[in-house]
Formats: C-alpha cells, structure tokens, sequence
C-alpha cells in the first residue's frame, strides 16, 4: 500500500501557490468550509466568499486558488473568490475591452459610488448609475443590470463602468424612433419629469415634451403643482413636434372637449346661471360656471343704485352666486355676467315715482361742494345743486345751510335714467321773489332791516322775502364814512330808502341818508347814480354791487 508521500509523488498534478485548482467540499462549517483537492491535508476556505453558504453542500464541487500549501497548523489555505476573480479577469480582458457591455450584480455602497460584482469586483460612479443623481443608493444594491466598461487598470486590476451611457444610448435610439413615428393627436403615456412655474416637461421614454401650463386644463390654474407632482404617470396628447430642434408640444386638456365649443347653447343670453367667484380684481370679479368656463361680472353691474368702489367690498373669494347672461364671445372666450340683473331697474319705475315737480322728502345722505346728495329710497339718491338751495342768497357751500343727517324737503326737477341722476332743488318750494319784486318794492320805499354782513364798501341790510339790499359805504351818511363798522354794526336795525332795483342782476340798492330826502332831494341822488359811468366814482351802486362779488369771490378762494 502506497503512502501519502508515495502517492503525491506518483501523482500527475504538482501543487503550488497560485495555482487553481479542482476541489470536493468534504465539511461545512459556520465560518469555513473544508475542501478536498487531493493533497495531503485538506484545504479551507472562509465561509464569507460564499454568496449564501446555506445554499453549499457536501459533495459540492467547486474551483479554488491556492494561496499557501501550509499554515502553521498544516492546512491549505485556499480562496474561492480569488480564483473566479483570476478566472474572471481574463474572460472579461477578452469580451470586454473598453467600450464593451457585461452584466453585473450590484454589490454594495462606496465613497463615491458603488461596488459591482462583474466576476470581479468593478467600481459604478455615482454619476455613471443614471441620467439624473441618484438620491438613495442603497436602492439599488442587490440588483443585477448591464453596464458599460468604460476604463480598464491591468495593473492595478480595477473596472470602471457606466450605466449611465448604456440609458442614454438606449434613449437616443427611442428618441429618434419616436421623433420619425410621433404625429400631431397621438395620445402617448409620460412620467411628469420636472415642474416648472410655466408648465411641466413630460418624460415620453425617449424624449421630453414641454406641457405648459395653459393646456393642462380648461380651468383655471395658478400653478401647474396644483394638478401634477413629480413621478406622476400620464397621458398627454401630442400638440406640435419640431423634429429639428427635437422639440414637442403637449397637451392635457386636449383629451376633452373644448367647454366653449357649445357655449351659447349652454348659456344663452338673459338665463341665469350659478358660479363662484374665483378672481376679484378693481374692474369687476370672475365667476367659473364650469371648468374652463369664466363670466366676468364688471363692477359696473353688481349694482343699479349702490355705486360699488371696488367688488371686493360686496363679493368674496369662493362665494357662490347667482347671476344673469349678458353677451357672449365664443372667439374671445368671454362672458359677460350680471347681478344686478336679478332685480327690478328701480330706475325704470324712478321716472313713473318721481316725475318732475313731485314734493319729496329724504335724509342727506352725503355734502360736497357742488351739493346735497339726499336718499329718497334705499340705493336712490338725488341731487340739490347747490345753486337750487336758495333763491335769494348766493351759498357757496351746501355745509352753510343744510346738515349731514337732516331731513329735507325738495321738488323733483329732473330725471335722467341713462346716468341715472335725480335733480332737485329746495328752492322751488317757493316762488322766486324777483319775480314779484315790483310788487314788493319800488324805487324811493322806505324800508326797515337789520345789518346781516359788513364790507370794506358798504353793508348789507335783510329785507323781507329772504333778499338783501346793498348799502354802499357813500350812501351811510352825508359826512364822509372812512370805514364802514365804525357807524354800522351786524345785528343794527336800520331805516333806508331804496334808490336802485337792477331785475336782470338779482341787486337792490339802498341808502340810510336817503331816508329823509324829499322826493326832489330823492330824484336828484337818482340822477346823479344814473349818470354815472363804470370805473367814474365808487360811490356808483354798480360799483358797489361789483365789489360785492369780489369778495365773494375772494372768500371762495380762501
């Protein structure tokens, strides 16, 4: 019987480091396996160069590099990943030069990218494992996918691969595939790729199209979030392609009908219509019917009587309303809506209420320096011009007579219902006193009153029937007056004659140092008023009455 010596040294096979060699699993153990290559004493393997040493059994055989023919305890140190390594890296030299495909089984994560098992260990970039960056990369290990051999170290025996570019070609081949097939209508499926604030680009696998905002719906849209996120599969339908600059048009809303196309017979002119506010800007508020259907309610009518400064201060955002079709422009996709359509004109019955010459009474509402604004009815307002206040007296702001609150009666003048106006006036509650002045007064009367107002040239002196008369400072008395308050004072009750009535002028004059003159003297003072001429003397009534407005007229300014 030969022994081991003898054996080994009839045996046709020599051992030695390096080496490859065949061997039998003869025991699995929790951290190594034992393994029989027919030399003296068996060899181990670690039992971690297994992929699941669950899966190894006795019997097994498998191929293995000889990294010592001894250790100190005698055993055969062996490796059975540095042999398929070994194996592996010539195989990969010979089908793999730079530039060629393998498939491989991602391994594990590394600084920088990750570790891929290709039958030897090869090195994925983080930037080579996609078109976009990865954000978990832990996602990926475990799975097997083709890779690109993109640099090869002999030397330091080191792989760097891409999968990167293998996508990217595949891409380029479906893009121009897609470009020569794809025609305007066709429905295709997409990824939402990105979102920007004036659409969203749509991966078609192969190419991107641009989805703008406004042919995502025919609703309205404040940002294309609101209707899409990112990863979110679609179909869209081809609006445009320009196969040069490889560029292409879609479009989500086309997959539905156009609201507009049947507009009119949905909403005829003068139905009403239900909506909600979705817009208020200054000139009026938008009202969404439908989907991709707005009416624009102009601030103009929201209201017939209540003059509305801007729609938010009577509509709010989401509120549901009622309104009434105005006019319709299917070309422009406009409607125009109305509220105040829902009610009765009150105009329309204003001039049947309210006919000129009615006596009406109301609460003033509102002063300003043109007049009184008084309401005769909730939303119906007239107006007293301030020249329609008074016959007799010249007013220059309503404020002087009339109260903000107060009661008031007037006399309808006019009515206007196309700028829906009401003129009235106070004034025409009585008859104008000039009208019968020739009755009240004559030339050469003696008359009583009291000092209402003092002037630099004269005084004004009430008479009866609301009207005054002007006392000129050279008509006081017959010794010379330098001013006028050291010999009249408001309130004096003072005896006059009238010397002067202009009609035409609305004017009467008078003179305190006429009251005693006989008609001679009288007749006398009237001549020399008549004969004098504008611009001669400024004891010329005329020139009194002028100076009068002048003041006026000052006052006004200040």
């Amino acid at each position: 019987m030969l022994t081991m010596e003898e054996a080994m040294r009839q045996s046709p096979f020599n051992f030695a480091s390096g080496q490859i060699v065949k061997g039998t699993i003869i025991e699995v153990r929790s951290k190594e396996v034992l393994v029989d290559i027919g030399y003296k004493s068996e060899g181990v393997v670690p039992a971690n160069e297994f992929e699941d040493i669950k899966t190894v059994k006795v019997g097994d055989q498998i191929d293995v590099l000889i990294e010592k023919l001894e250790d100190r305890d005698g055993n055969v140190i062996l490796s059975k990943e540095k042999a398929e390594f070994k194996q592996n890296w010539d195989k990969i030299l010979t089908i793999c030069n730079e530039g060629g495909t393998i498939v491989g089984k991602v391994k594990a994560v590394v600084k920088g990218g990750l570790l891929v098992n290709i039958g030897v260990e090869a090195f994925l970039p983080a930037s080579q494992i996609d078109i976009t960056p990865p954000k978990a990369l832990n996602n990926y290990v475990g799975n097997s996918y083709e890779f690109k051999v993109v640099k090869i170290n002999q030397e330091r025996q080191n792989i760097v691969l891409s999968r990167r570019e293998l996508i990217e070609q595949e891409r380029n081949e479906r893009r121009a595939k897609l470009l020569t097939e794809m025609m305007p209508g066709d429905i295709r499926k997409g990824t939402v790729k990105n979102i920007t604030d004036f659409g969203a680009f749509i991966d078609l696998n192969g190419i991107d199209g641009l989805l703008h905002i406004t042919d995502m719906s025919w609703g309205r849209i404040g940002h294309p979030s609101e209707l899409l996120k990112v990863g979110q599969d679609i179909d869209v339908v081809v609006l445009d392609i320009n196969r040069e600059k490889e560029r292409v048009s879609l479009g989500l809303k086309q997959k539905l009908a156009n609201p507009w196309d049947q507009i009119e017979t949905k909403y005829p002119v003068g139905t009403k219509v239900k909506g909600k506010v979705v817009n208020l800007v200054p000139y009026g508020a938008f009202v969404e019917l439908e989907p991709g259907v707005e009416g624009l309610v102009h601030v103009t009518e929201l209201s017939w009587v209540k003059r509305v400064a801007k729609p938010a201060d009577v509509l709010k955002p989401d509120q549901e309303i009622e309104a009434v079709v105005l006019g319709i422009n299917r070309e422009e996709q406009k409607i125009s809506l109305s509220l105040r359509q829902l009610e009765a004109n009150p105009w329309d019955q204003a001039a049947e209420k309210y006919p000129p010459g009615t006596q009406v009474k109301g609460k003033i509402r509102n002063l300003t320096s043109y007049g009184a604004f008084i309401e005769l009815e909730d939303g119906l307002d007239g107006m007293i011009h301030v020249s329609d206040i008074s016959w007799t007296r010249k007013i220059n702001h309503p404020s002087e007579v009339l109260k903000k609150g107060e009661d008031v009666e007037a006399v309808v003048l006019e009515i206007d219902k196309t700028n829906q106006r009401i003129a009235m006036g106070i004034k025409q509650l009585a008859v104008d006193p000039w009208e019968k002045i020739d009755e009240y007064y004559k030339v050469g009367d003696l008359i009583t009153g009291k000092v209402t107002k003092l002037a630099s040239f004269g005084a004004f002196i009430g008479l009866q029937h609301d009207i005054d008369g002007l006392v000129h400072i050279s008509q006081v008395s017959e010794d010379h007056v330098d001013k006028i308050k050291n010999v009249l004072k408001v309130g004096q009750e003072v005896t006059a004659r009238v010397i002067k009535i202009d009609k035409s002028e609305r004017r009467i004059g008078l003179s305190i140092k006429a009251a005693n003159y006989s008609p001679d003297q009288l007749k006398a003072e009237q001549a020399i008023l008549d004969a004098l001429k504008p611009g001669e003397d400024l004891v010329a009534l005329q020139h009194a009455f002028d100076a009068a407005d002048d003041a006026r007229s000052k006052e006004e300014k200040e």
